[in-house]
């Protein structure tokens, strides 16, 4: 059982600082991580929350320079998604909106690879005891990722709809990655109410494409180097279970957004316009209206004009 730890919040000062200097950055630049009134520091953890129970200290923009992030390369800058398993329409996120809203978050090419079926393969099975479902050896999975990783890619993500165990003393894993290698695998299988006997409501595709996508960025941005965040309300804090991820918003914060955008180089103005054209088409209108307002913002304009 995980014991308690006392995490202390950090300050105002702490959390600006964090971010790296500001000085001397385009007008454009600073504004984008510059904190306003869209992010909101975190509160203090309930009992069963992350920071309750993991020592977290925190990554600034200058810890993770010094880190020495891996960072994509011409001819190794590409993102593939090998999704693993069977997808059922109406069952499952939709692997082109996955796609899509991996290359606008990270604003670079993502590539759907044919599906591969693990069964076909030599990947330890098991029934899960408690849930009657089966379940892939996380370990087995990320082998065959690695021997299958494309000359070109950053880095090769599998996604699955089967649910996951890391060793036989685990109940399940939501997913695992081998940073150094490029790999990482994440199941979506949780993420359905169904799973644990509950109905499904109206929206629950929504939810569904909603939960799958912010898994997919959090653990996807591991891979640049970015640690769980506990400056502010962030796409990057880390969670012990479904409430508390649910609780993340699908933004980065402006310490981590910089780690990001020095990792890859991208438009921060035209990537918040990709995001807004996918959030729209999603019908995720909260995080729309959030990031029409960052974008005035940058523009130094007032939101919906």
């Amino acid at each position: 059982m995980l014991g308690k730890v006392r995490f202390r919040l950090p300050s105002a000062a702490q959390r600006i600082a964090a971010a790296g200097p500001l000085d001397g950055l385009p007008e454009p630049l600073r504004r984008a991580f510059e904190p306003g009134e869209d992010f909101h520091p975190l509160p203090e953890p309930g009992p069963h929350d992350w920071l309750a129970h993991h020592v977290e200290t925190g990554q600034t923009f200058d810890q993770f320079l010094a880190s020495g992030p891996r960072t994509p390369q011409p001819g190794r800058n590409v993102l593939y998604l090998q999704p693993l398993g069977d997808f059922p329409v109406r069952q499952s996120p939709g692997l082109d909106q996955l796609r899509r809203f991996a290359a606008a978050f990270f604003m670079l090419s993502v590539r759907l690879l044919p599906p591969v079926d693990p069964a076909s393969t030599r990947i330890t099975q098991r029934r899960n005891p408690w849930t009657g479902h089966v379940q892939w050896l996380t370990g087995d999975l990320l082998e065959l990722l690695r021997r299958q990783m494309p000359a070109d890619a950053f880095a090769l993500l599998g996604i699955t709809m089967t649910d996951l165990y890391p060793e036989p003393s685990w109940n399940f894993v939501f997913g695992q990655a081998w940073v150094s290698q490029r790999v990482g695998v994440y199941s979506f299988a949780r993420y359905d109410p169904e799973f644990y006997g509950q109905p499904r409501r109206s929206d629950w595709m929504q939810l569904l494409l909603r939960r799958s996508i912010k898994v997919l960025a959090h653990e996807t941005a591991h891979m640049f180097g970015l640690a769980h965040c506990i400056w502010y309300r962030c796409l990057m804090n880390g969670s012990n279970h479904l409430e508390e991820s649910d609780a993340r918003p699908l933004h980065l914060c402006p310490v981590d957004l910089r780690k990001l955008h020095w990792s890859i180089g991208f438009d921060i103005a035209e990537r918040y316009r990709r995001l807004l054209a996918f959030y729209r088409s999603a019908g995720f209108e909260d995080q729309a209206r959030w990031v029409e307002r960052r974008l005035a913002h940058l523009e130094g304009r007032a939101a919906g004009r």
